[in-house]
């Protein structure tokens, strides 16, 4: 996933929503200018700060973090046949290796709770 392309959906999410890169920035708490970077496809977001901006974006953390490349957008199917949570892209898992045990744990229990989510969205 390219920086401009994360960038180009964050705008288009910000300007359909209504929202200045101002008023985007009170609501989320990240600086104008970092997001400004961000949509011009300067810097590539963490998983925080697409954390913060999601909502204010009217989206799920989990639509932007498959827009950002962090999930992949096919589902699997598991032995039994229901849908399993997305697959850690493999990008984002080679990063993940690179951080230290305690970022790696919150992403893992992040991760835990949202495929116990979409198991209980799946067996419905």
């Amino acid at each position: 996933m390219s920086n401009e392309h994360i960038g180009t959906v964050i705008k288009q999410h910000r300007v359909m929503s209504g929202l200045t890169l101002h008023q985007l920035s009170e609501m989320s708490g990240v600086s104008p200018s970092h997001l400004g970077r961000i949509e011009r496809g300067e810097r590539f977001p963490s998983a925080h700060i697409l954390r913060k901006i999601a909502q204010p974006l009217g989206l799920t953390e989990g639509e932007l973090f498959t827009a950002a490349g962090y999930l992949s957008p096919q589902s699997q199917t598991t032995p039994e046949g229901k849908t399993d949570i997305r697959k850690l892209d493999p990008y984002v898992a080679r990063v993940l290796s690179e951080e230290p045990v305690e970022v790696q744990r919150t992403v893992i229990g992040i991760l835990n709770i949202l495929k116990s989510v979409a198991g209980g969205l799946s067996g419905k």
